[in-house]
């Protein structure tokens, strides 16, 4: 008896490797389609077998690949660091730890709200940036001025599409205007905000005090994401600012 075979519509080989979710009591439909969509992201999964502590270092991965600013001997500030992803990206490619013989050795000072698990050739402080003398405080770790200043900063989701646009460019702004206080001249700003119409006083802002500002969304980042990172490079300080030889 000739056996049946079955045709292989497919493809030679191919094979549906999603991963399907159960549906679990008590789990909303929103949840359930996160958890679907983290365990089919090639970047989670990328980033658990690299040591990373999330997605997101793949973002200033991409970000430092095209534009450089991450280079030995670079001192950098890491506004919201945690969980920490972003600094350590950074601690190899400003040689934190000297192991690149010959280069500069920078600095990285992450800061954030919440306790963050050490990372070596970091320096992690618990402190809200919108302080007083957060400014003065940084300056101080750093002893001196920064070179760079990053933001991967987003304000807790409402669910309301327009007021989270509106509270991650406040606090994109928020973060512009820290990083006038710390970057040194000719310095790097590098910030997460969200498409939505509200960016354009940021954009202006930005372009008044930096040679060259560009608005990019990196490969890593999801297509379903309305977010975009802003790359501001050159700073030349506040233009409105009195020059020491005016009288």
């Amino acid at each position: 008896m000739k056996k049946k075979t079955t045709k292989n519509t497919s493809g030679r080989g191919q094979r549906d490797l999603t991963v399907k979710v159960k549906t679990a009591r008590g789990r909303t439909t929103s949840q359930q389609r996160w958890l679907q969509r983290q365990l089919n992201d090639p970047y989670v999964k990328r980033a658990k077998d690299e040591g990373y502590r999330g997605r997101a270092a793949f973002k200033i991965m991409e970000l430092d690949d095209k534009f450089r600013f991450l280079v030995p001997g670079a001192r950098v500030v890491d506004l919201g660091c945690a969980p920490g992803g972003w600094c350590q990206v950074a601690v190899p490619r400003v040689n934190a730890l000297g192991e690149k013989k010959g280069k500069a050795i920078g600095t990285i000072l992450g800061v954030d709200l919440q306790e963050v698990e050490p990372i070596a050739g970091a320096e992690i402080h618990q402190l809200d940036f919108l302080e007083d003398d957060a400014d003065e405080k940084v300056k101080e770790w750093l002893g001196g001025t920064a070179n760079v200043v990053m933001s991967d900063m987003a304000a807790a989701s409402s669910g309301h599409k327009q007021t989270d646009h509106l509270r991650i460019i406040a606090l994109c702004e928020a973060a512009a205007y820290f990083a006038f206080d710390v970057l040194e001249p000719g310095g790097t700003f590098v910030a997460k905000v969200l498409a939505g119409g509200a960016e354009g006083d940021l954009q202006k802002i930005l372009k008044q005090r930096f040679t060259k500002v560009v608005n990019i969304k990196p490969p890593s980042s999801r297509a379903d994401s309305s977010e975009k990172f802003v790359v501001a490079t050159g700073y030349r300080g506040d233009p409105n600012a009195e020059s020491d030889d005016d009288e």
